[in-house]
C-alpha cells in the first residue's frame, strides 16, 4: 500500500518565521508591533512598505534562518504525521541563498526524523506533487493539484478560499479524520 504523500512548508508553518521577522522590525524600526496587530489586516497595514526592505537586508544574512523558533506542536504533530504518510517538506528557500545551509541545520536540530532525502528547497513549487500541501503562502497552494491546508500566518490574514488552520493541533485533527 502506498503512502499518501503530505508537502508540508518550514517558514511560518513549521518555524516562526514571521515572529522573528516582526521582532526584527521592531528592533530596527523602534516599534512595538505583536502578532495581534495582524489580525484581519493585511501585512502592509501594519508594516510600512518604506522600511521593509530594511527586514529584507537582515533575511539575506547567513543565520537569519538557524535559531527560528519551532512553531508549537509541530515536532509532535510532524512526528506523527510522518509515521503514518510520507512527508516531505518544501520550502522556497533559494529565493535566500543563505538560508539553505541554514534551513537544513534547523531540520536537523528539530525534526532529525525527517530524511535529507525528504526535503525539497527550491524557488517554486508548482513543481510539487503531493496529496496535500500545507503552506502559508496563497501562491503555491493555488497551483498545487492536491488538497490545500493555509496555515494561519500575520502576513495571509486577508486571504480566503483556503480550509485554514491556526495551529499544529488543528492540522493533527484534520489529519485524524482523513
Amino acid at each position: 500500500m502506498t503512502k499518501k504523500r503530505i508537502a508540508i512548508d518550514m517558514d511560518d508553518v513549521m518555524a516562526a518565521t514571521g515572529r522573528k521577522i516582526l521582532k526584527t522590525y521592531n528592533h530596527i524600526n523602534s516599534t512595538a508591533f505583536t502578532e495581534q496587530h495582524f489580525e484581519n489586516k493585511s501585512y502592509f497595514e501594519i508594516f510600512d512598505e518604506k522600511n521593509y526592505h530594511k527586514i529584507r537586508e537582515e533575511v539575506f544574512k547567513p543565520g537569519f534562518f538557524r535559531d527560528v523558533e519551532v512553531m508549537a506542536d509541530a515536532i509532535e504533530v510532524v512526528k506523527k504525521l510522518h509515521e503514518i504518510y510520507e512527508v516531505f517538506i518544501v520550502s522556497a528557500a533559494t529565493e535566500f541563498p543563505n538560508s539553505l545551509k541554514d534551513k537544513m541545520d534547523w531540520l536537523e536540530e528539530h525534526f532529525p526524523f525527517i530524511s535529507w532525502r525528504n526535503v525539497v528547497l527550491c524557488g517554486d513549487k508548482s513543481i510539487v506533487a503531493a496529496d496535500y500541501m500545507i503552506d502559508d503562502h496563497e501562491k503555491n497552494l493555488k497551483t498545487f493539484k492536491g488538497k490545500t491546508l493555509m496555515f494561519s500566518a500575520i502576513h495571509n490574514q486577508m486571504v480566503n478560499g483556503y480550509q485554514r488552520f491556526k495551529s499544529w493541533k488543528e492540522i493533527e485533527v484534520f489529519f485524524d479524520n482523513e
